[in-house]
């Protein structure tokens, strides 16, 4: 039964075109953490002036 649903799903997976490439993908998440290190960073010394 899990042979079965391995080659199922192995079928299945060959099938799938991405939509974007992966190399990409990985790109565009390093540069929204970046993003989001920077804005971070820029409050980082908020808590002092008050």
């Amino acid at each position: 039964m899990l042979h079965t649903a391995v080659l199922a799903a192995q079928a299945a997976t060959e099938h799938v075109n991405e939509p974007i490439n992966p190399i990409v993908l990985g790109l565009i998440a390093f540069g929204s953490l970046i993003a989001a290190l920077l804005v971070t960073y820029a409050f980082r010394n908020v808590g002092n002036r008050h």
